[in-house]
């Protein structure tokens, strides 16, 4: 059982804190692995399986967007669905001291400090979804509304 413990991740503990339901999930990590292999190798669709991405606005804030791993954001729409007037990705090499996350294995939840964060709309169609456990190789499925209430997030058209 202690090895079952080991190999939570801090957004398995942070759910199991708040007693949010997930059913954790991992894949093999060999190479260079997209969001879209990563649905297929976990027999998800890839329109339920969300990337978390992290841009910085003109203001100098940062937003977490998670829309499906198909999908690109549309830096447009995201910095008008957080109030912005640009916003741009966040280079990954600021990714691990801003979030506590590395490229791969980013999370909404669980981050250093909670961003303001928005999912694509399509969050709503489905019972469950797929994100990031926290680190490569693994996902945790979960309600997307328990999630979304988690990290307070809201839900807009951000996608190309």
């Amino acid at each position: 059982m202690a090895k079952k413990n080991d190999e939570k991740t801090n957004v398995m503990r942070v759910l199991e804190q708040k007693n949010i339901p997930y059913t954790a999930h991992t894949y093999p990590t060999d190479g260079a692995i997209d969001g879209v292999s990563v649905a297929k190798m976990l027999g998800q669709s890839v329109e339920q399986v969300f990337k978390t991405l992290v841009v910085k606005g003109a203001s100098g804030g940062y937003y977490v967007f998670d829309i499906p791993v198909a999908e690109n954001l549309d830096l447009k729409k995201a910095a008008k669905a957080v109030c912005e007037k640009s916003v741009a990705m966040l280079p990954q090499k600021e990714l691990l001291p801003l979030t506590g996350y590395v490229h791969g294995g980013c999370s909404p939840v669980g981050m250093k400090k909670q961003f303001p964060t928005v999912f694509h709309e399509t969050v709503i169609l489905f019972d469950t979804i797929c994100v990031s456990a926290g680190k490569i190789g693994a996902q945790v499925e979960l309600a997307p509304d328990a999630l979304m209430e988690l990290v307070g997030a809201q839900a807009a058209d951000v996608v190309v």
